[in-house]
């Protein structure tokens, strides 16, 4: 159906809603309010994209495995799971009383009907390549009519089949891709299944109404399996694109949890909002990408490098970021004695100005002949903050000419999926689980994600054995992947994000979560019983 008024709620509750409406009355009637950053480019599992939509994808689903409150993998719609020898068969045995939020049972079918979806190729599933170990999935995704190696046992039995042992292939189920969906809402309404009143989930809560560009609501789902554990009786996320204007709407009450920080504020949030500041390390990298396709950049390693030296990281994250994010050279977050870099990021800041130089004259430039480039980045204050400060450092060291092109977070990703109109995009990565080969994979050849268009070979080759191995053997392997990554110039690493968060007095349960994943059922206000 379409929607003539973007601020327009969509509605269309089904005779369900009064239940839930019956339900949450027990619960806390406070509606926790939280930041959220941009739209949510889908509610769609299989095709969901941008951490705001999966924030909410994991409040609505509860896939076969999942994290605990403090990042632990743990069983979720599966009760229990058995793996062979050879790690190439696993049987999940479902929870009885896994129910969805109108009540129907969750069932073995329900996960084969999700993950052959995600590897059709018509559904165009961003992160399909997670699943490819599963049996027949490359297949599949190449349109190939074959059996996947998926198969419902009984209702309560699932049975997946892999090509190769993954030893992170648990992990990967408990990602939006392999979580459940009704076949019969998508039947009956296709791509608009996902708004409210027809997207039922399995998760702790469901959704109650979107008001597109401004809020999702969510209600306790009274049928969730941990019903009884669930504190908040409803959840309103709000579109935060501004870090500058939710701090305000913090300030004001409006919010009890803030997405982000706003940029460079950080030593006055300290003295203000000590006790509700939160500051942790994070398992995540910003980097600028490069559209290899595009013949200034596609053809000129030489230039590639010379803007990466140009950019002095320590003055991002000093005066523009400014909230705790940590200089990179390279993309995997690591501590000091297990870092890989770029070539030239050990030099004096003097020398690695000089090199890129050299290195920009060497690919044709000059001051009267300057590279005009264009700089593109989804809309928010802290990105038009680094997008000026890089464009500066790069026309100060070089004579670079950028023009900066801000898109909203849907439209943004259309353009860089598309890798027809980018040169140099706002790219940035936060791991799925906390494992280094996650950071690499999605620069594969013909990963879906794969937006800059590289591709080697030998870099190819390096990550199909980090999967394969353990131990050194797998380290040696991930570290060689990246280094000739890096070598390649084929993204600019500026920066380790750092989880940075206001939190309410009045709310508890938050704990620090290696992925900065905080589902709203471990939440609860602070009045409430543990």
């Amino acid at each position: 159906m379409p929607i003539d008024d973007r601020r327009r709620r969509w509605r269309g509750w089904p005779a369900f809603a009064l239940i839930l409406l019956l339900w949450v009355a027990p619960l806390a009637a406070r509606t926790l309010e939280r930041g959220n950053g941009p739209e949510p480019d889908t509610l769609d599992p299989q095709r969901a994209q941008g951490l705001s939509a999966q924030q909410i994808l994991r409040d609505l689903f509860e896939g076969l495995m999942r994290d605990d409150a403090t990042g632990e993998l743990v069983p979720g719609a599966a009760e229990s799971f058995e793996i062979s020898a050879d790690g190439l068969r696993y049987r999940f045995r479902l929870r009885a009383d896994g129910r969805y939020a109108d009540g129907s049972a969750v069932t073995a079918t329900d996960f084969v009907y999700a993950l052959n979806r995600a590897l059709d190729p018509a559904t165009a599933a961003p992160s399909a390549a997670m699943l490819l170990p599963i049996v027949g999935a490359e297949a599949r995704l190449r349109g190939e009519a074959v059996e996947l190696g998926v198969q419902a046992l009984d209702p309560l039995n699932l049975e997946i089949r892999l090509a190769t042992p993954r030893s992170d292939f648990l992990r990967r189920l408990a990602l939006p891709i392999a979580m459940p969906v009704q076949r019969s809402a998508i039947d009956e309404y296709g791509g608009g299944f996902t708004r409210p009143g027809r997207l039922i989930g399995n998760g702790a809560y469901v959704l109650a109404s979107w008001t597109p560009q401004s809020t999702i609501e969510l209600a306790a789902n009274p049928h969730y399996r941990r019903a009884s554990a669930v504190a908040i009786a409803s959840v309103r996320y709000h579109v935060t694109e501004d870090a500058a204007q939710e701090f305000k709407r913090f300030q004001a009450g409006e919010l009890d949890l803030t997405e982000t920080l706003p940029p460079g504020q950080l030593q006055r949030l300290r003295e203000h909002y000590a006790d509700r500041l939160l500051i942790a390390p994070a398992y995540a990298t910003f980097y600028l990408g490069y559209n290899l396709r595009a013949p200034k950049l596609g053809q000129h390693h030489d230039l590639r490098e010379a803007l990466s030296l140009a950019i002095d990281r320590d003055v991002l994250v000093r005066y523009i970021t400014g909230n705790g994010e940590v200089p990179a050279y390279g993309l995997i977050p690591a501590a000091a004695d297990r870092a890989v870099v770029y070539a030239g990021a050990d030099l004096a800041p003097a020398a690695r100005l000089q090199r890129a130089q050299q290195l920009y004259a060497q690919a044709g430039y000059s001051s009267t002949e300057p590279l005009e480039i264009e700089l593109r980045y989804n809309t928010s204050l802290a990105n038009r903050r680094l997008g000026l400060a890089v464009a500066a450092m790069w026309r100060e060291a070089l004579g670079v000419r950028t023009r900066l092109r801000n898109e909203e977070w849907k439209v943004f990703v259309q353009t860089r999926r598309a890798a027809v109109l980018t040169q140099v995009f706002r790219g940035g990565w936060f791991a799925d689980y906390a494992d280094p080969l996650n950071f690499l994979e999605p620069f594969s050849s013909g990963n879906a994600l794969n937006y800059s268009g590289y591709s080697d070979p030998l870099f190819d080759a390096d990550l199909a054995r980090a999967a394969a191995t353990t131990g050194p053997e797998r380290e040696q392997a991930l570290r060689a992947a990246e280094q000739r990554l890096l070598d390649a110039h084929a993204l600019i690493p500026l920066y380790h994000y750092s989880a940075k968060h206001l939190l309410s007095p009045d709310l508890c349960g938050y704990r620090s979560h290696p992925l900065d994943h905080h589902p709203s059922e471990f939440l609860r206000w602070c009045e409430a019983a543990p």
